[in-house]
């Protein structure tokens, strides 16, 4: 479990520069296996509440605990951390080191100091579970940006975390793509009981998550299911925000009379079945 408690993030001192602050009182539990996506304008505080997640950055009031240890603990429990929470970015490129598919997959274990019999094993594993295998021996200049991601996120899987987090991850890539990729990540939180956190701007993506987590000028303005926050939708939109276009139109329909559909649709789906039992 992850524990978030009374956080607040400066990127730097008020005393040099008197803005607000990036994050300020933040309390969260996230728990094993949940997928949670994070959601906000630009300058919400999304991408730094990740990266204080992944011990990248540390709070400057309040604290955080990964399984138990503090982010602002020892090297070594901070190293800990850094091996339990996997963080794959925007841009894939930013962080894929190697020439071929399979050395950068085997990047992070090696320098876990795993043995090497080990290392092939979470390498093969990673890549089977990604569809990357045909791609092992391939430069990774030849890849698209999609199937770059899937070779960020394998590396990152190779490291065995029991936290993914996505910093808009989709944002590059193409509709397809990024479907491929987000119904991977579901996987991995249902087989293998991985935590998922996915910061998105995409709407849309975030209706197959357990919940949702709406930022707003660095504070968490709602926490609930998909269902819960699409409720708000009036309220969402004076932060400046949408609801997935599937939903308005459900709630369109109710307005003019079809008052068999749910309040809150989350899928074509759901809207067809509900259409098709007034027929």
């Amino acid at each position: 479990m992850i524990t978030i408690d009374n956080v607040t993030f400066h990127y730097s001192s008020q005393e040099e520069h008197p803005t607000p602050p990036a994050l300020q009182h933040i309390n969260l539990q996230i728990g094993e296996g949940e997928t949670i996506a994070i959601i906000g304008h630009n300058g919400s505080g999304k991408s730094t509440l990740v990266k204080l997640l992944a011990a990248i950055l540390h709070p400057t009031q309040g604290s955080i605990h990964v399984d138990g240890l503090r982010s602002t603990a020892t090297d070594e429990e901070i190293w800990t951390i850094r091996q339990r929470v996997g963080i794959v970015f925007q841009n894939p490129d930013d962080q894929l080191v190697a020439n071929t598919v399979i050395d950068d997959i085997a990047f992070g274990p090696e320098n876990l100091g795993l043995p090497r019999r080990e290392i092939e094993e979470r390498v093969q594993e990673a890549m089977s579970f990604l569809g990357l295998q045909a791609y092992a021996q391939h430069a990774i200049s030849e890849l698209s940006i999609g199937q770059k991601q899937l070779v960020a996120i394998a590396g990152v899987l190779a490291m065995h975390p029991r936290y993914l987090l996505l910093d808009e991850p989709t944002t590059m890539i193409s509709g397809q793509a990024a479907r491929t990729l987000l119904s991977t990540v579901q996987q991995l939180a249902h087989d293998h009981g991985i935590t998922v956190i996915h910061i998105t701007h995409f709407m849309h993506e975030v209706t197959s998550f357990q919940r949702v987590i709406v930022m707003h000028e660095g504070q968490v303005i709602m926490d609930g299911s998909p269902t819960t926050v699409f409720s708000h939708a009036d309220e969402l939109h004076t932060l400046g925000l949408d609801i997935p276009m599937v939903t308005r139109l459900g709630h369109s329909l109710r307005q003019h009379g079809w008052l068999q559909i749910p309040e809150v649709v989350l899928s074509a789906e759901q809207l067809k079945v509900s259409l098709c039992s007034s027929s």
